[in-house]
């Protein structure tokens, strides 16, 4: 394996980015966070979906600049200079008109490299990355892991000293993305490829422990490193060693955290009372989970790994569904397990009515908004309300889009519980059914 080299690559200081909204307070993607790549290391950014991680990626690539904060490339006597840097991204982002060679040479191109050059090294970059043989192929003629494979090539063809990669497998199916991470393990440390370090963005907790030397854990809203990790786990890394899955167990049980109990602070539900911003996770998710945790094999307690992996569920769908139980007092989670309340058994245990019936008493008792809905249409004559003063009112602690995320969250729970209703062509909360 390489060797690290206490050589900085990229200095990431009190870095801040601010999105203006038009009405209300400023959003804040990401706070004061701070980053220091060094060479012969692969770094990884983990955290949910919206915890900036891609947008400070961003601001090390150039391509936006933060509200605050710097980003810098310390001269490097191994470089003769600064660190260059070169992204492989999600979604491929491949030119369709263009043949694999031909998007390959594209950053040559840019650079005014010549054409018996560009062809030269795009061929080589090509073969390196295993797809010898479709240089005349185009992206429609190619699967999702060779279009991947494209982007990778794109990225190394131009010698850079850093590759940023903004979670490059999460498009791919499970086996295509595992045989990618593994051949991209492989080229690294056998020291086939220019690049010096790696710097990577993922939401999955085990592609960070077994690809990744650092994992910088981010909290949400706004994004903030709150944890450092070091991972000294030999290459290859095998994902049933005891010392990989008590890795994996950490990290999930800091993610999970309740407030007070570590620096992640809030979880999924930052604010209080209506500010809350809520997650759209169905109640049908809420009810398989509920039983998937009471079934014979978890009976009542479920570690949270085991239980995403029998649910083929990332930390992206799994903790929202995990913490909205929490939320409403139906499960409880700690040390990276989820634990079924009394309620939470009493909810697996009842018919369709009295599932109801419990679901609406907690929501209500545990979810201000709910609540704020209810009162309202009880303290109206006609038991009616429009949805839009209940935007309104989201909109002074979190974004538009938040906000109807929230409401759509709570709308449907509500539904499911008969707690109130409400009809989409009016836009109206009611008490009683308006259809």
């Amino acid at each position: 394996m390489l060797q690290t080299l206490d050589r900085p690559l990229v200095e990431v200081s009190n870095v801040r980015q601010i999105y203006a909204k038009g009405n209300g307070a400023d959003v804040v993607v990401l706070d004061e966070v701070n980053l220091t790549l060094r060479q012969a290391e692969i770094v990884g950014l983990l955290g949910r979906s919206g915890s900036g991680k891609s947008t400070l990626l961003r601001s090390i690539a150039g391509l936006i600049t933060p509200t605050a904060g710097t980003v810098t490339f310390p001269s490097n006597p191994d470089l003769d200079g600064q660190a260059s840097v070169a992204m492989v991204f999600q979604s491929f982002a491949l030119f369709p008109w263009l043949t694999v060679q031909e998007n390959v040479e594209l950053g040559l191109e840019a650079q005014g490299v010549g054409r018996a050059d560009r062809r030269r090294r795009a061929l080589a970059a090509i073969d390196l990355i295993g797809l010898d043989g479709f240089e005349n192929a185009y992206p429609k003629e190619l699967s999702g892991g060779m279009r991947q494979r494209v982007g990778l090539a794109r990225a190394l063809v131009v010698n850079p000293s850093v590759l940023l990669m903004d979670e490059p497998f999460s498009a791919l199916d499970v086996l295509t993305a595992e045989t990618l991470r593994t051949d991209l393990l492989d080229l690294w440390c056998e020291g086939r490829m220019p690049i010096k370090s790696i710097l990577m963005v993922t939401h999955n907790i085990e592609e960070a422990v077994l690809m990744c030397d650092r994992i910088l854990v981010f909290s949400s809203n706004p994004g903030r490193v709150i944890a450092e990790i070091k991972v000294e786990l030999p290459q290859p890394r095998n994902r049933q060693d005891p010392q990989f899955r008590a890795l994996v167990e950490d990290i999930y049980a800091r993610m999970t955290a309740r407030a007070g109990q570590s620096p992640l602070g809030e979880g999924l539900f930052p604010g209080t009372g209506i500010g809350m911003v809520l997650p759209q996770v169905s109640t049908n998710l809420l009810a398989g989970m509920l039983e998937e945790i009471a079934s014979s094999k978890f009976k009542g307690q479920a570690d949270l790994p085991e239980l995403g992996d029998e649910l083929m569920m990332e930390i992206d769908e799994l903790f929202p569904v995990a913490e909205t139980l929490q939320l409403m007092r139906l499960a409880e989670l700690e040390g990276g397990d989820i634990r079924l309340t009394p309620a939470g058994r009493r909810y697996v245990a009842a018919d369709v009515d009295a599932r109801k019936q419990l679901f609406a008493q907690h929501l209500l008792t545990y979810v201000p908004l709910a609540r704020r809905i209810r009162q309202v249409l009880e303290e109206r004559r006609g038991r009616e309300a429009p949805a839009g003063r209940f935007r309104a009112e989201l909109e002074d602690y979190m974004t538009p889009e938040k906000a109807a995320q929230t409401l759509k969250a709570v709308t449907d729970w509500g539904r499911y519980a008969e707690a109130f209703a409400y009809h989409e062509a009016t836009d109206l909360f009611s008490l009683e059914d308006p259809s």
